[in-house]
């Protein structure tokens, strides 16, 4: 089954997460630049604050707790040992463009967790096989919001069938990086690139992560401890049902449902 990971540092909502079965918590440390690159989008631009790290650590129990940091700038060492040492499973290096960053990453976590690499720039995409060259990378996930933004994309998910994530996943098993994913999903049945149709593709492409998108369960929106817990209790188990069929799809069934998203793919975007 895929490993489904949550933004949020509400203990609660991190708790229900978790007792629904979300694999990782997320907290989100990242805002240098990321207003800049992401201005007039309707994208999540947390207010974390490193001190949530040590918060949801505390009632997490089999959930493994991923902090994102930010891109590698004069603090890293100060901000890298600050989530280690307050409980981080997972540090995330978000939009580096280059293997020099990549190694600086690397050396700094010193293999005191896992390490996860954010593909998010088309440099990165450039240098790819010389970042995953690289010692020391657990896991690597494809940003796509970013990465469509440096490529000029109008929709994200264009980068399904333009051949750039097939590609990286491509690379990510040439590397033998086992855990890796791209993008998020939302409720089964959902967006107007259908969750299950993204899900798919996540079998496909031999993809072993994804984050739970805001619209899965938008906290900003619904307040009711009651009703996130059934939100999630209910998603999450739409979620693995239709996995189980998924895993069982033929070549040509995962084949014709990358067509199909193609055809959607380019009806959003014309």
């Amino acid at each position: 089954m895929i490993k489904l990971m949550y933004i949020t540092n509400d203990k609660e909502v991190a708790k229900i997460a978790e007792n629904a079965g979300v694999d990782r918590i997320w907290i989100d440390l990242e805002v240098n630049g990321k207003e800049e690159r992401q201005k007039g989008m309707d994208t999540v631009k947390s207010k974390h604050k490193i001190e949530d790290v040590a918060k949801i650590k505390k009632v997490l129990n089999n959930a493994e707790l991923i902090v994102r940091i930010n891109p590698i700038y004069e603090k890293s060492k100060e901000e890298i040992d600050s989530v280690i040492n307050q409980g981080a499973d997972i540090v995330m290096l978000p939009y580096f463009k280059t293997p020099e960053e990549v190694k600086k990453f690397i050396n700094l976590v010193n293999n005191r967790c896992k390490t996860m690499l954010l593909v998010e720039t088309p440099e990165a995409v450039e240098n790819i096989d010389e970042i995953l060259n690289i010692n020391g990378i657990d896991e690597v996930h494809i940003g796509l919001n970013d990465l469509h933004l440096g490529y000029k994309k109008k929709f994200m998910f264009e980068l399904l069938t333009d051949g750039t994530v097939e590609f990286l996943c491509g690379k990510f098993k040439k590397y033998n990086i086992k855990d890796y994913g791209f993008g998020g999903i939302s409720r089964i049945g959902t967006g107007d690139l259908p969750a299950e149709d993204i899900l798919t593709e996540h079998y496909r492409l031999g993809s072993t992560i994804a984050i739970l998108s805001r619209s899965f369960c938008n906290t900003d929106k619904i307040i009711d401890k009651k009703e996130i817990k059934k939100v999630f209790e209910e998603g999450i188990k739409e979620i693995r049902k239709k996995e189980k069929n998924i895993s069982n799809y033929t070549e040509k069934e995962y084949r014709d449902n990358y067509n199909k998203i193609s055809e959607i793919i380019s009806k959003i975007v014309s």
